[in-house]
């Protein structure tokens, strides 16, 4: 019979599960912004140089690909964008799971302000850009609503322990709500007239995943074929596809195969042979959620290959004089811009104010108003989902490049603004 494991105490036990992923997640958070920046600034300046044709042929070129008789013929920024990205939402879906199982969601009183802050923080650029754009682009409301969690976990790394624990873990709250809303926007606005036979195989799918699950089935090619075929199925349907990857992340199991007091330490730590490591390999595995697993494979890829990759392919924007001289007489521009370097902020700061006030949730502790304002000007910075919304809303490449130059110059503004706040408090040694 199985021997207990030998660990710390009990109580301990809890504060790793929860802490320990939230740091792995925040660190590779941090270094994946500066990996998507990089790709930001070879994509302008490719774009900008006398090779800017070989840019635009590159994205693109096209693949086909044939199955069962559906030829899928995409260019590779589509390829990227519609499949790639699938798992980057996969990654945002098993997040999600997490925070609202085990994380900052999954207590109702400490997730209510970051709830209330990204509604804040959703609502009022929406407001904003309709006030000034709605006339002339309304189709782009939704573009200043997201928030760059990389980026903005990479402006709080650069704070280092001014910012207290406490509004790293409000920051990340917040991000999660808002991505949740950036996910129903592009499942409710942004598809398109819907092939009603294909959802319902989009719904088969989902049931075969539910079924496997509770017939105990961990084969993970099966879940990946199963994976592939809902995307095709949503893509067909005229649902965004990368809504796939959100709803298997959300189904993810969330708590482990095997209780760690079931667990011989022995076996373990045994890699004495190749068998037994196979063994300690399935017993890893199993001692934790398959959230948690795919989460530690998965997320290091779409932080260091995946959005970098997106940044390159979508944030080729010819600056010009004529080109900047549009987009400062541009509605849709100044709408975007708005949005997201002042609407954000405000809707963050006025729904944090509104909860105080009415005393139904308690700001951070330890933080300052000048670092609570610090936090709403880094949800501004809104690229990736920012840049994927507008490739979404508008079809004519002019507003395309309208709209992205207003999200690289609200973006870059809101990073500078944010470090300035953050880095006006003294250092505190909280910890995550």
């Amino acid at each position: 019979m199985s021997r207990p494991i030998r660990s710390r105490p009990a109580p301990e036990q809890p504060l790793v599960r929860l802490l320990s992923p939230l740091r792995d997640f925040i660190s590779t958070e941090a270094a994946g912004g500066v990996l998507l920046a990089v790709g930001a600034l070879v994509a302008l300046a490719w774009a900008n140089s006398p090779w800017s044709q070989s840019y635009d042929d590159l994205w693109n070129s096209h693949l086909a690909i044939t199955v069962a008789g559906h030829t899928l013929d995409l260019s590779l920024r589509h390829w990227l964008n519609d499949g790639l990205m699938t798992v980057f939402f996969l990654v945002v879906g098993l997040e999600i799971k997490r925070e609202l199982v085990d994380g900052h969601l999954s207590n109702r009183r400490a997730a209510l302000l970051p709830f209330l802050a990204a509604i804040g923080g959703m609502v009022v650029p929406a407001v904003l850009y309709l006030l000034i754009a709605g006339s002339t682009a309304p189709r782009g409301w939704a573009i200043p609503m997201a928030t760059d969690i990389a980026l903005a976990i990479g402006v709080l790394a650069l704070a280092g322990s001014r910012v207290p624990a406490s509004l790293r873990a409000f920051l990340l709250g917040l991000a999660i709500v808002d991505d949740i809303g950036a996910i129903v926007i592009i499942a409710v606005v942004y598809s398109s007239g819907v092939a009603w036979g294909w959802l319902a195989a989009a719904g088969v799918a989902i049931v075969c995943v539910v079924v496997a699950q509770r017939l105990n089935v961990k084969a993970f090619a099966f879940y990946v074929v199963i994976g592939v075929g809902l995307w095709f199925a949503l893509h067909e349907a005229g649902v965004h596809p990368t809504l796939a990857g959100v709803t298997l992340g959300i189904l993810a199991p969330s708590t482990p195969r095997l209780h760690p007091a079931l667990i011989d330490i022995e076996e373990l730590n045994d890699i004495s042979t190749a068998e037994a490591a196979r063994t300690t390999t399935e017993i890893a595995r199993g001692s934790v959620s398959v959230v948690e697993w795919l989460l530690h494979v998965l997320h290091p890829w779409t932080s260091y290959l995946i959005v970098p990759i997106f940044a390159l392919a979508n944030s080729g924007i010819e600056v010009s004089t004529d080109g900047l001289a549009s987009a400062l007489t541009s509605p849709l521009a100044w709408g975007v811009f708005a949005g997201l370097f002042i609407g954000k902020p405000l809707g963050v700061i006025g729904a944090v104010w509104l909860a105080r006030t009415a005393k139904i949730a308690d700001t951070p502790s330890g933080t300052s108003s000048s670092q609570l304002f610090g936090i709403g000007s880094a949800a501004g910075i809104g690229f990736t989902v920012a840049l994927f919304i507008t490739e979404l809303a508008f079809t004519d490449v002019e507003m395309q490049a309208e709209a992205k130059l207003a999200i690289l110059a609200a973006s870059v503004l809101a990073a500078l603004t944010s470090s300035v706040l953050l880095r006006l408090r003294p250092a505190d040694t909280g910890q995550i």
